[in-house]
């Protein structure tokens, strides 16, 4: 993508509700309160806070606050509320091609889209789209929706994040320098390629469909949460079997919160199963990264030059001007 223009206060943002339904106010109205205090302007798209079973809506309902807020020309970032399930729903219903409004979006049948491309105005730069968890579906099909993506918190989580992981949020939406991020290296020397940071589970759900981007040079960045040491064994198998691997530089491990079983239970740790599915691949690997759930969630730049240090255990994040 070309034609950066970084975010800064006066800005204004579209709030949308991708996957699962609001259930947070507070969380909700303070991580509002934090982009505001920032000078942004902050509008609520309509139909975010409805409900239609454990989605945040109708699938309609979804796609048009997408639709809509890629479309106005005004918006510059769009800032998703939680993560939960849908999003890849987005991606199976949007219509390909560009329209002149958001009804165009909607479909006319239920019935599964392949390729979806929700258009971008060609007169104005892609938008930033902040989110992550569930949102990994938007970000990983960032080329197809116009957007520059950022792992990041959501409007959420954002305010439990201590100040650091605060300020790097706007760090890299406002075009400053990204500090690097220290975890524990395996050994295997470094790497440098495209980062595609993401939730374990939902970009497994990718691998095959036409929603999986190319990996090949990629630095993967996986989290996921509640995931039971034998599934996360069955999605990196699924990884392997299907080749899925071939082609990428490093690995980036985050969090895997209550990813453990009780002591009663007979089972692997979690690190044992990411150790046992990763480490023969022979590419970098660092894991215990700050980014994921339950926790402190560094902002990762999607599609950003990054480079993994496996001897000292470092993430560094390259010039976001590539984006």
């Amino acid at each position: 993508m070309t034609n950066m223009k970084w975010l800064q206060p006066g800005d204004l943002l579209r709030v949308i509700a991708p996957s699962g339904a609001l259930r947070e106010l507070t969380n909700f109205e303070r991580g509002l309160e934090i982009w505001k205090s920032r000078g942004y302007r902050v509008e609520l798209t309509p139909g975010l806070a409805d409900r239609t079973g454990y989605l945040a809506g109708s699938d309609e309902n979804r796609v048009r606050q997408l639709a809509d807020a890629l479309s106005d020309p005004d918006c510059r970032g769009i800032l998703c509320v939680r993560g939960g399930f849908g999003s890849t729903r987005l991606l199976e219903k949007g219509k390909v091609g560009k329209a002149e409004n958001s009804q165009s979006l909607i479909p006319d049948a239920p019935c599964p889209m392949p390729h979806a491309r929700f258009p971008m105005p060609d007169s104005h730069a892609p938008k930033w789209l902040i989110g992550f968890s569930d949102i990994t579906a938007l970000l990983w099909n960032d080329d197809k929706l116009g957007i520059w993506g950022v792992h990041g918190p959501l409007l959420t989580t954002l305010a439990a994040e201590p100040d650091w992981s605060v300020d790097r949020l706007f760090d890299c939406i406002e075009g400053r320098p990204l500090p690097s991020l220290q975890g524990k290296g395996w050994g295997g020397g470094q790497a440098s390629g495209r980062l595609f940071p993401a939730n374990l589970t939902v970009a497994t759900h990718l691998l095959g469909t036409p929603y999986q981007p190319d990996l090949t040079g990629a630095i993967l960045a996986f989290e996921d949460v509640s995931e039971a040491p034998y599934r996360v064994d069955r999605m990196l198998t699924q990884w392997r079997m299907a080749g899925a691997f071939a082609g990428v530089r490093g690995i980036a491990l985050g969090r895997f919160s209550r990813c453990e079983v009780g002591p009663d239970s007979i089972s692997f740790t979690i690190e044992e199963v990411l150790r046992d599915r990763l480490f023969d691949l022979n590419i970098p690997i660092v894991s215990d990264l700050p980014f994921g759930h339950e926790g402190v969630n560094a902002a990762l730049p999607m599609g950003i030059e990054a480079s993994l240090d496996a001897e000292s255990g470092l993430l560094i994040c390259g010039d976001t001007s590539q984006l």
